[in-house]
């Protein structure tokens, strides 16, 4: 009986699977899991989707989340070293939120200067101001503005006050 020649290719028919990569060392896919939900809430919360309340809490979960995160990383550093290598570790932050809020900033502050009427313009960049040094929070309640107030535009920078507490968090618990 003839024998078909052995080759050490795959047909396209027959194609290998990509091993999947093991997930990074402390990864949490528990933690993932609730993380998009509390995007989910977010989100819903801000499309003003009817019978979807208290999305707003997804900020809440997010605030813990962090916390939970920042405290284990500290505690490993501890444990394994004797100490906190701030430098190490507000690089790493810093590494990690800076491409992105940045890049979303600069959109924004030039989409609000070509968008909007200058003298909103002007008060919108001063939002984006503080919001890239991380205290737009304090910028907002200075200025009391109200988050869910509905008679006035939202400044496009408003979502980052949750961004300044956390920095303001990564600046104080560490310590």
């Amino acid at each position: 009986m003839p024998t078909l020649p052995q080759s050490n290719t795959v047909s396209p028919r027959h194609r290998l699977e990509p091993a999947r990569r093991a997930p990074k060392p402390g990864f949490r896919l528990d933690i993932e899991g609730l993380r998009a939900v509390a995007v989910l809430a977010v989100v819903a919360f801000h499309a003003d989707l009817p019978g979807v309340g208290g999305g707003y809490v997804g900020v809440d979960v997010f605030f813990v989340i962090s916390g939970f995160l920042i405290t284990g990383i500290l505690s490993r550093e501890v444990i394994a070293t004797g100490t906190i290598r701030l430098g190490h570790f507000y690089g790493a932050r810093a590494r990690r939120l800076l491409p992105a809020a940045a890049t979303v900033g600069v959109a924004t502050a030039v989409g609000s200067a070509v968008l909007l009427p200058p003298l909103q313009a002007r008060s919108v960049i001063g939002d984006g101001i503080a919001s890239a040094l991380y205290v737009g929070n304090y910028r907002f309640a200075l200025h009391g503005t109200d988050y869910l107030a509905s008679d006035t535009p939202p400044s496009p920078f408003q979502h980052y006050w949750s961004l300044g507490v956390e920095e303001q968090f990564y600046l104080l618990w560490p310590r």
